[in-house]
């Protein structure tokens, strides 16, 4: 029953909108029609109606996303406030907007998806408005096979059904 926590990212999503690529650990890979995500949700379930945190990596079946990595972050970030990714022990500083925080350009997605392979977790650090710092944190089991089945699907390497 590993992998219900994966699952759950499946049943937010309607179900004409997606379909699951791969479950495994604490991710799934989905298809979304033009477009794949390899995702997890962060370790802390998010209380009844709060934002859960979640992470992964988008890419576009004929655009320009190839692994970028996106994070729905717990809280708002404060004003001004950095919000960085730490893969193991290597930190990542992330573009960021609202909820919402993504890698920066393509060498920094390479290098994130290089880290992600070889580490046991991850986790998002900033600042809320009232200073106080919050972490998401993840596990990696299930991450690397997540990636490679949304790549394969959105380059045209896997059947769509």
């Amino acid at each position: 029953m590993r992998w219900l926590p994966a699952l759950s990212l499946l049943i937010a999503a309607p179900a004409s909108a997606a379909q699951l690529l791969f479950a495994g650990g604490q991710w799934a890979a989905l298809d979304r029609g033009g477009t794949c995500e390899a995702a997890s949700r962060s370790l802390r379930i998010a209380q009844k109606g709060k934002v859960q945190a979640r992470a992964g990596f988008a890419f576009d079946a004929n655009g320009p996303r190839h692994g970028q990595f996106f994070a729905e972050l717990s809280r708002v970030p404060r004003a001004g406030s950095t919000v960085i990714l730490t893969v193991g022990t290597q930190p990542f500083l992330l573009a960021s907007n609202g909820q919402w925080a993504w890698s920066r350009d393509p060498a920094q997605e390479s290098a994130i998806i290089a880290a992600v392979r070889s580490a046991g977790g991850m986790r998002v650090d900033s600042r809320d408005a009232s200073g106080r710092r919050f972490v998401d944190r993840y596990l990696l089991d299930g991450a690397p096979t997540a990636i490679d089945a949304a790549a394969a699907r959105c380059a045209g390497k896997m059947q769509r059904r």
